[in-house]
């Protein structure tokens, strides 16, 4: 089973964290990209503008933010970009950084969920 998992993208890098990917589509304040110590930003994979907008993090949104990012995954840009993270899952360790506070209820959270349960 694929070990994929979501931190916040300010947390310090751990080394059990193998390849870290960005999958916000806008970069994250007041961080440099040497301090992200990032292998990728994929913002293929990362939510619409319009969903990201109408969510606005509202906990109460969740489950249809998660239903709607979930269609959304089928467009073929953010399919092949899902296709690549579950690639990189098959051959070792994935993190998933994300700049949200809540990050039980981010775009990271839902990506690390399918991942990890595809076989």
């Amino acid at each position: 089973m694929p070990e994929v998992r979501a931190r916040r993208v300010y947390e310090p890098a751990d080394p059990s964290d193998g390849r870290r990917v960005l999958v916000d589509r806008l970069w994250p304040r007041g961080l440099s990209r040497e301090k992200a110590h990032l292998d990728e930003w994929l913002k293929a994979v990362a939510p619409s503008d319009e969903l990201r907008r109408w969510y606005g993090h509202d906990p109460a949104r969740f489950a249809e933010f998660t239903r709607r990012y979930e269609a959304e995954l089928g467009d073929p840009d953010r399919a092949e970009a899902l296709r690549q993270l579950r690639e990189q899952a098959r051959s070792g360790p994935v993190t998933l950084l994300t700049a949200t506070k809540d990050l039980d209820r981010s775009e990271a959270a839902v990506l690390a969920q399918r991942l990890s349960s595809e076989s």
